[in-house]
């Protein structure tokens, strides 16, 4: 009974064990059960092959310098030849005979011989039958020459009609007539969750597709560039490369990817077509890009600035600097401002309003909407392309007062009339001695005040008597300047023992 039983659990055990692991033939030897196809699943085969032709292969390189010949040869040195030939092949050479050195002729610097050599690889697309190719900026910024293969194994050589560095967007031309182009999308149409694909020549493998969907729009990555995120398998060699729907449109040119590693991580990035689209219009017709500038460095409205200013939501951009003589400055813009709207489009964000002035013509008369003092007005400002920034003022002159801190933990005292036309303002107050939430802050000796919440400091008395009557219970939005750029610091009052 008792071997029965043990070689019944014996039986039953390799039984069970018969389809999988000791005897797999046995599995082939069962029905085989259907599995039933995978739906709503892209099939991107007829997608590939109505776009995958217009898009092309980048490889650039540029000229490096070598000697050309040995020493000795022209513009080289005689003795070394001499000495070469006499080692080498024991021969006499004929010495040249000496000449009397002429001050007036430069040595011969040695004869250089010029060698294209790989400089990179990257991916385009073709934008119109007669050759245009957008690509990126890095792909073949700086290069000496620009080669472009077709799918079809034709290879052009390209002409860079223009770079564009701020939003890593280039445009080159191709000798060429009805050549294959890709349908331009409208990117501000994009949904994330949409199924995309990624056409380009990573690692230098030419028409490599990969797909995936979208991941987030409008990331802020840059001032002109609100990047379309994914998770379509980007590599190097990719960069160029279009971004299609499931259309067959093109939505985006592949720049960038977040990796530790150099290679992918499953977050990509391309720049919207529509941001592109703008850049190539200029590029072809002038080379470069013009952009509107008004003269302002700006940061970001928290939503406890935006209480303490009475603003109803944290939105918009703070004005943090404006610089002499642009428009900002002519049009009395002040730093505190904070910016709502530009040409009647609300600022969401502070990245916002970057993007709609640069796409603004210089020379434009626009309208700026910013809230001071507990209330918007509208100011008129006309855009021009800015000189490059100056460096910031230092601050001179601060006299010192013998107050004691006050509520905020500041010690201040008024500006002399020759420190508010340095600093360009028409009041404020100097800060002496901090203490408390002001040394909390890092605030520091030699910072100037210019407002409290919603109110302007004219001097160190009214400043003190602002600060006076906040309430503790909440933290005031002080507006101060270092360096020549101001922003607002939190600084929440101590209550009175």
């Amino acid at each position: 009974m008792k071997n029965f039983s043990i070689n019944k659990t014996l039986s039953a055990l390799l039984l069970g064990a018969a389809g999988s692991f000791f005897f797999p033939v046995a599995a082939s030897l069962m029905p085989a059960v259907a599995v039933a196809a995978p739906s709503n699943l892209p099939d991107f085969a007829e997608l590939v092959e109505k776009t995958g032709s217009a898009v092309v292969n980048i490889r650039t390189t540029e000229k490096a310098r070598g000697a050309q010949g040995l020493p000795g040869f022209p513009g080289g040195d005689d003795d070394d030849a001499q000495e070469f030939f006499r080692r080498f092949f024991g021969l006499p050479t004929p010495r040249a005979q000496p000449q009397q050195p002429n001050p007036n002729q430069r040595r011969r610097a040695p004869q250089q011989a010029e060698e294209e050599v790989p400089r990179g690889v990257g991916s385009g697309f073709i934008i119109s039958g007669d050759g245009y190719v957008l690509t990126n900026a890095h792909v073949v910024d700086g290069a000496d020459e620009v080669y472009v293969r077709l799918t079809d194994k034709r290879e052009f050589k390209a002409k860079i009609i223009g770079v564009d560095k701020r939003t890593d967007v280039a445009v080159v031309k191709i000798e060429g007539s009805n050549l294959p182009r890709l349908t331009i999308g409208d990117s501000n149409k994009i949904r994330v969750g949409e199924w995309v694909i990624a056409i380009g020549s990573p690692f230098d493998l030419d028409n490599t597709v990969t797909a995936g969907i979208i991941s987030a729009k409008a990331r802020d990555t840059g001032d002109y560039l609100p990047l379309i995120q994914t998770d379509v398998a980007v590599n190097p060699g990719n960069s160029g490369g279009p971004l299609i729907n499931m259309r067959g449109e093109v939505i985006g040119i592949n720049s960038q990817i977040y990796s530790r590693s150099g290679g992918y991580m499953g977050i990509s990035f391309a720049v919207p077509i529509d941001e592109a689209m703008r850049v190539v219009d200029q590029l072809k017709s002038t080379g470069k890009v013009s952009r509107g500038r008004l003269g302002i460095q700006i940061g970001n409205v928290t939503k406890d600035i935006a209480e303490s200013l009475g603003l109803p939501k944290a939105q918009g951009a703070q004005v943090s600097k404006v610089e002499a003589g642009t428009p900002a400055d002519k049009a009395g813009l002040k730093a505190g401002d904070i910016i709502l709207k530009f040409n009647g489009t609300p600022i969401e964000k502070s990245s916002d309003l970057p993007r709609l002035v640069g796409n603004t013509k210089p020379g434009t008369k626009s309208t700026v909407t910013v809230w001071r003092g507990g209330a918007s007005r509208d100011l008129s400002i006309t855009l021009i392309e800015v000189e490059p920034e100056k460096a910031p003022r230092k601050d001179t002159g601060k006299s010192k007062g013998e107050h004691a801190a006050n509520a905020l933990g500041l010690v201040v005292s008024d500006l002399s009339d020759t420190q508010k036309t340095e600093l360009r303002v028409a009041g404020g107050v100097v800060v002496d001695a901090v203490e408390g939430p002001a040394a909390r802050a890092d605030l520091r000796a030699g910072d100037i005040i210019l407002q409290v919440n919603n109110s302007e400091v004219r001097d160190a008395k009214q400043f003190n008597a602002l600060v006076a009557k906040l309430d503790p219970k909440r933290a005031a939005a002080v507006l101060v300047q270092r360096g020549g750029s101001s922003q607002f610091i939190l600084l929440k009052p101590l209550a009175e023992k």
